[in-house]
């Protein structure tokens, strides 16, 4: 490869849309096999290199997947380019290990039991080649540390190996031993061993004491470092990691606490939306994520539909907002289900924090943080369902959280729907790209041409246009009815490449384009 190619610009105008293609699965399940619900996947989040992928389970399981394509070749991307060597390979991942984060747990004084789903997961910055991460359920955060331990084993023993089966009779066997030496008759030591021992004719001539070795094998163990609990009176609902390495976020539905990683028995409440009088209770928060590179900034959305940005550096309680993002109601639009579908289910800063992607119910909606007038983009995901709002409040499906994420050069936006569909939409200016992928291994089997629609353009700005794609009433891109028991509501983009993670139900499928 020639060294020069990766600095010429592109060209100017959008890209071209992405071709997507299927690249592994965990967890796959055969035609008709039914999905326990604790193996249901809750949570998922990449760690801010790529190299690494976390997954959290209704189960209160976390499982670790690491990045195999780039460790074969013996260095990062980077080093590769450097050393002119072909990429055209695309992220490959391997189970690395698993742990369990949290147990069901039942609060006494509310009488409520506290399922141990995890909610959300946080990786932390590593060090000493250990891996850190957060996580947490409805209302307890663990500090996790996640490293390669070599395996310790016990030798210089004076019982023959083969008939030493466990380290307990090996302890049993170096007291035996010191009876002996130490003048002991054989048969009053006989009591402390095991019946796998026998002592050789004349007894045992020297003490050899046992040491402890370290072998080459390696073993990973996850131990908790710090448990955050008892701070949440709501269910908490986000955690988001600062940029300044030592502290971090968590959020209910009525408040938002900073905590420092270190100190665990201690938060202090920053956002506090509670009223006096909980009749008066208008709108509650539903996600919220510190800035990127903005260690004083942080964003939180609600049931409204507004998105806050907040500044730490105006007031201990910020109750207080520094901007609000919020789309004005079309005239004579209102209606019993305004509100529950302007709800924002998950926010997400791009990555050099000047845009903030959110999701409500029917659309994706990118915001500029200096421009707070309105989105600069929408994208329809769920307009042809607007007729079936009645049956989905019956069914409680539109009430469903679905995530979002943006690429890492913050030139598509993705997140998903129902029947374990998800989109992907192209946001630079002129875009008109909207693609409809299955998590199968056949992602492309549900997509048709999506009309290209005329965009209006803002200046110099990202298109503020609303971009649409299938919208007949009930039906899915392919004419099929939608399955509304099959929803995909947690994806992650990789940071550095193209490439998406996404859950449907227990199976992990990941895509590259």
């Amino acid at each position: 490869m020639n060294g020069g190619d990766e600095v010429i610009a592109a060209p100017a105008g959008p890209s071209n849309p992405l071709d997507w293609k299927f690249s592994q699965v965990f967890g796959e399940r055969t035609a008709g096999e039914e999905v326990q619900e604790v193996d249901i996947i809750s949570a998922i989040e990449f760690y801010k290199s790529g190299d690494y992928l976390a997954t959290g389970d209704r189960g209160g399981r976390v499982v670790l997947f690491e990045r195999t394509d780039t460790k074969d070749h013996g260095g990062s991307r980077r080093d590769l380019e450097r050393m002119e060597y072909s990429i055209s390979r695309h992220p490959e991942f391997r189970y690395k290990t698993e742990f369990q984060s949290h147990e069901p747990e039942f609060d006494y004084l509310k009488s409520l039991e506290i399922e141990e789903k995890i909610n959300k997961i946080r990786w932390c910055q590593t060090a000493n080649g250990a891996l850190f991460l957060l996580s947490t359920n409805d209302k307890t955060i663990k500090f996790w540390k996640v490293q390669e331990k070599k395996v310790k084993k016990i030798s210089e023993m004076n019982v023959d190996p083969p008939k030493g089966v466990g380290n307990g009779s090996i302890a049993s066997s170096s007291s035996s031993t010191i009876h002996l030496a130490n003048g002991g008759s054989p048969e009053r030591s006989h009591n402390y061993l095991s019946n796998d021992f026998s002592f050789p004719p004349g007894g045992i001539p020297s003490l050899k004491l046992p040491t402890v070795v370290s072998s080459h094998e390696t073993s990973l163990v996850a131990r908790c470092r710090r448990v955050y609990a008892h701070a949440h009176d709501y269910h908490i609902n986000s955690i988001s990691n600062n940029s300044d390495g030592e502290t971090f976020i968590s959020a209910d539905d009525l408040r938002i606490n900073l905590w420092n990683l270190e100190i665990s028995n201690q938060s202090f409440n920053i956002v506090d939306v509670k009223p006096a009088n909980m009749e008066d209770l208008t709108e509650v928060i539903t996600s919220a994520e510190f800035h990127p590179t903005h260690c004083n900034t942080l964003a939180y959305s609600s049931s409204k539909g507004s998105i806050r940005l907040v500044d730490l550096r105006q007031s201990a309680l910020c109750d207080s907002h520094a901007k609000l993002f919020e789309e004005q109601e079309a005239p004579g639009s209102r209606s019993f289900f305004t509100e529950i579908i302007a709800s924002i289910s998950d926010i997400k800063f791009g990555g050099d924090g000047r845009y903030i992607l959110s999701r409500d119910y029917m659309t994706l909606k990118l915001w500029d943080i200096n421009m707070d007038s309105g989105p600069v983009a929408t994208f329809q995901v769920h307009e042809y369902l607007r007729p079936k709002l009645c049956d989905l409040y019956e069914n409680d499906s539109i009430f469903d959280k679905f995530e979002c994420c943006l690429s890492g050069d913050g030139l598509r936006v993705a997140t998903g729907s129902y029947s374990n569909l998800f989109r992907v939409f192209g946001c630079a200016p002129g875009s008109s790209e909207a693609t409809t992928l299955e998590a199968s291994k056949n992602p492309m089997r549900r997509q048709v041409p999506t009309p290209s629609r005329p965009s209006r353009s803002l200046g110099n700005s990202i298109t503020r246009v609303v971009r649409r794609g299938a919208e007949t009433p009930g039906v899915d891109a392919n004419g099929n009815s939608f399955d509304f028991t099959t929803k995909l509501l947690h994806l992650a983009w990789h940071p550095t490449e193209n490439a998406i993670a996404c859950a449907a139900a227990n199976s992990l499928y990941m895509y590259y384009a």
